[in-house]
């Protein structure tokens, strides 16, 4: 078993483990940063979004949807995305990607 502070993670974009079949990312997007768009997709993996701190919004296959402390969203393999940080603080989520994307 592999036990992760997810705080300890630093910068934009870190993968904090992972295994032939899934992985873990922490992002930090400070005020008014965004990451993806209308071309970021994930072919093969599905990616779950957990908002740890900040709000925010995702842009789901051109729906857009506001984020918070403690939501979780689906963002299936394939679909387009984009996440933006919508207030004053850091927003700071992990994702988790099945099959893995990074590792």
């Amino acid at each position: 078993m592999d036990l992760i502070d997810t705080d300890e993670a630093e910068g934009f974009f870190t993968v904090v483990g992972g295994t032939e079949r899934s992985d873990a990312a922490t992002m930090i997007l400070e005020s008014g940063q965004s990451t993806g768009g209308p071309s970021n997709r994930h072919p093969d993996s599905d990616q779950w979004l957990y908002v740890k701190s900040g709000v925010g919004e995702v842009t789901l296959e051109g729906e857009t949807h506001e984020i918070g402390p403690g939501d979780l969203f689906l963002i299936e393999a394939g679909e387009t995305h984009e996440i933006a940080n919508g207030g004053e603080d850091d927003l700071e989520t992990v994702s988790v990607y099945a099959p893995a994307e990074y590792t």
